[in-house]
C-alpha cells in the first residue's frame, strides 16, 4: 500500500508509510507501495498543496475506495495463488498495473523518463517497492491467512522509523515515536501469540510477510536519497518503475516456475483485479488524494487496510480469527500512528505589555 515529503511512486497496498517516506501508492501492501507502487502504487517531486474548493469535497469517496482496493488486495493474492505460482501472481500484478499507467500516460501524452541515471535508480526502486514485497506476500499467503498478511503490512511504518533514523540524518526519534515503536512490536508479538510459543502460526510465512513490509521503507528511503527533486511527473516515474518491475519478473519467473497448464478463471480474474485496480488504479487515486488533501491525510488509508483485509478474509475466505489477531492489529496500528506523529509547534508567547505604561 507514504508520507510528508515527496510524491507517490507505484507501490502496493499500502501501504503504511514511514515518516521519511514518499507518498505511497500501492500494497497492497501492495501501499506502496510501489510504492510507492507500492504502493504504493507510492517518484519524488514536491507534492502540491491541498486544493481548496473544487472537487476536494469528494475526496472522502476516493479515500474509501482506495481503502477497499488495498484492503481486498490480500484476498486477491490468496485467490490468485490457488491457480498460479506466487511469482506468476506477482508478474501478472505488475504487468496489468503497468498497462493501466501506460494507458493513462498515452491519454495525457506524457513521456517516460529519458535519463539513464533515473532509469538505473528506478530499477532499484522497482525491486524493493514492487518485485520483492509483492513476491514475498504471495509466497507468504501460501501458508498464512490473508488476514495475517494484511496485518503484517501495517508494520511498515515501524520498520520505516527504525530505518529512517539510521539512513536519514534529519530524522531523529522522539520519545513519543520510540514508544510507538515499542507498542507496535508488542502488537506483532500479540498477533503471533508469543506467549503460546507461536503455536498455530506458520513462522516462515509470517516472516516473509514482515520482510515484505520491511522492503517498502527500504525502497522509500532509497528513492528519497536518489530521486528527490526529479522533475518528471509522478505518473511518468511510476509507469517506468512498474515497467522495470515487469521486466525483472519476466526474466526471473520462467527460471523458477513452469508455465501454467491452464488458466482458471477465478484466479486469473483475481490477478487481473490485483494489478489493474490494486496497483494501477490505486496509484491514480492516491496521487489525486495527495494533490487534493495532502500526504498526511492521504496516508491515513494505511490504518483502514488491515481492518478491511481482516473483514474480507473472514467473510469471504472463511479464515479463522482468534482473539489475539484483532487485538494485536489494533496495538500495531496505535504504535504506527505514534511513530508518525509530530509534536504540535509551539505558539510564540504573546508580547509582554508594560503595566505601568500610560
Amino acid at each position: 500500500m507514504s508520507t510528508a515529503t515527496g510524491a507517490p511512486t507505484a507501490s502496493a497496498d499500502t501501504t503504511a508509510n514511514p515518516p521519511a517516506a514518499t507518498a505511497c501508492a500501492a500494497a497492497d501492501s501492495d501501499a506502496t507501495t510501489a510504492a510507492p507502487a507500492a504502493a504504493s502504487l507510492r517518484a519524488t517531486t514536491t507534492t502540491a498543496p491541498p486544493k481548496a474548493g473544487g472537487r476536494a469535497h469528494g475526496w472522502q469517496l476516493r479515500f474509501a475506495l482506495l481503502s477497499l482496493i488495498w484492503g481486498f488486495s490480500f484476498l486477491f493474492i490468496k485467490v490468485g495463488t490457488h491457480g498460479f505460482a506466487p511469482l506468476q501472481v506477482t508478474l501478472g500484478r505488475v504487468g496489468f498495473g503497468a498497462l493501466v499507467l501506460l494507458a493513462v500516460l498515452a491519454v495525457k501524452r506524457e513521456r517516460l523518463p529519458r535519463s539513464a541515471r533515473t532509469w538505473a535508480h528506478l530499477t532499484v526502486a522497482a525491486f524493493f517497492l514492487n518485485v520483492l514485497p509483492f513476491s514475498l506476500f504471495a509466497y507468504a499467503e501460501l501458508t498464512i491467512p490473508s488476514t495475517l498478511a494484511g496485518i503484517c503490512n501495517a508494520t511498515s511504518p515501524l520498520w520505516g522509523m527504525v530505518l529512517s533514523v539510521v539512513a536519514l540524518s534529519e530524522d531523529r526519534p522522539t520519545r513519543r515515536r520510540v514508544a510507538g515503536l515499542g507498542l507496535g512490536f508488542l502488537g506483532v508479538l500479540t498477533v503471533l501469540g508469543a506467549w503460546q510459543g507461536f503455536a498455530g502460526t506458520d513462522l516462515t510465512g509470517t516472516l516473509m510477510a514482515l520482510g515484505a513490509s520491511l522492503s517498502y521503507p527500504v525502497g522509500w528511503i532509497y528513492v528519497r536519497r536518489t530521486l528527490a527533486g526529479t522533475q518528471r511527473s509522478h505518473l511518468s516515474m511510476s509507469g517506468a518503475q512498474l515497467l522495470l518491475a515487469t521486466a525483472q519478473l519476466a526474466v526471473v519467473t520462467p527460471l523458477f516456475t513452469t508455465a501454467p497448464a491452464d488458466y482458471p478463471l477465478i484466479p486469473l480474474l483475481a490477478v487481473f483485479t490485483l494489478g489493474a485496480l490494486g496497483t494501477g488504479l490505486a496509484f491514480l487515486i492516491q496521487y489525486g488524494l495527495v494533490a487534493e488533501v495532502g500526504p498526511t491525510t492521504a496516508q491515513m488509508v494505511t490504518y483502514f487496510v488491515p481492518v478491511i483485509a481482516t473483514a474480507a478474509g473472514v467473510a469471504l475466505l472463511h479464515e479463522q480469527l482468534s482473539w489475539n489477531t484483532p487485538v494485536g492489529a489494533l496495538i500495531i496500528l496505535a504504535g504506527a500512528a505514534l511513530t508518525q506523529s509530530r509534536p504540535r509547534p509551539r505558539r510564540p508567547a504573546p508580547p509582554r505589555t508594560d503595566a505601568t505604561s500610560a
